[in-house]
């Protein structure tokens, strides 16, 4: 039988984060990036609109578990 693995919940704001909006996953280290399209490092489990724009985006880190919740996205 496979045992789940206890998800840790993190908050994520990307107006504190220099460069490109990549972020390590707070727990493990691994590297959540914008530009990993694969899912790799990550899956998106969540998004929360407020009217047309994105408030707030939840993803899991795929090799620790961790439940991010990435706040803080500017209208371009």
């Amino acid at each position: 039988m496979k045992s789940k693995r206890v998800q840790e919940a993190f908050k994520i704001d990307l107006t504190k984060i220099e460069g490109d909006g990549d972020f390590p996953c707070p727990k493990c280290g691994t590297v959540i990036s914008p530009d990993d399209q694969t899912e790799e490092a990550y899956s998106i489990v969540d998004t929360k609109m407020k009217g047309d724009m994105l408030e707030e985006l939840v993803v899991v880190c795929n090799k620790c578990g961790s439940r991010i919740h990435i706040v803080g996205f500017l209208q371009l």
